[in-house]
This record gives C-alpha cells, sequence and structure tokens, in this order.
C-alpha cells in the first residue's frame, strides 16, 4: 500500500494519496508516515507550481514560468519513482523540497 500511494502521487497529484491514506492511516502507522510525506511533497508542489504561474503573468517571464512547470514535473516523477523504491524497501521516504503541512 506504500507503493501505491506514491505511485498514485506521480500520476493522481494529492487526490489518489489521499483517499488511500484517509482509507488506511488508522490501520497501519507505515502508510500513515508514507501518506503524510507524500502528501506534504504534493501540497508543496502545487504550491511551488502555483508560484511559476504567477511568474507566467509577467509576460518577460514567460520561459522561465515555463522552464519552472517542466521542472516540477520531472521532479514530481523521479522523487516518486525514488519513494516507490525506498516504500518497497520498506522505508518511509522522506522528499526533499517539501513543506511539512501534515504532522
Amino acid at each position: 500500500m506504500g507503493l501505491l500511494v506514491h505511485i498514485l502521487g506521480i500520476f493522481t497529484g494529492f487526490l489518489g494519496p489521499l483517499i488511500v491514506w484517509l482509507i488506511k492511516k488508522d490501520t497501519s502507522p507505515f502508510i500513515d508516515q508514507t501518506g503524510r510525506k507524500c502528501l506534504n511533497f504534493q501540497f508543496s508542489l502545487i504550491i511551488y507550481a502555483f508560484g511559476f504561474l504567477l511568474l507566467f503573468i509577467t509576460i518577460i517571464l514567460i520561459p522561465l514560468a515555463f522552464l519552472g512547470l517542466l521542472a516540477i514535473a520531472v521532479v514530481k516523477v523521479v522523487f516518486g519513482i525514488i519513494g516507490c523504491i525506498r516504500a518497497n524497501e520498506g522505508q518511509v521516504y522522506t522528499y526533499p523540497l517539501s513543506i511539512p503541512f501534515l504532522k
């Protein structure tokens, strides 16, 4: 289930991990920790993407906004895959660049 949380994070954003976390958080401490870490990362990515979209509003910084949004997509996939590997090993993966909303 921890692996599923990370995979759903790659493909569905925060919605898939949120559903799995809400259903399984009380039955497994591992899923609780993994879900919190994944959701924190997904919410952080939303905030970062919103920041780059604000750059898009200014006409001069449009190329920077596109590069930032592309970087967010790559980071989401790469760190999501690393999270999948760690969950498969039974470890809780702490995402870099993640703001701890859920503690």
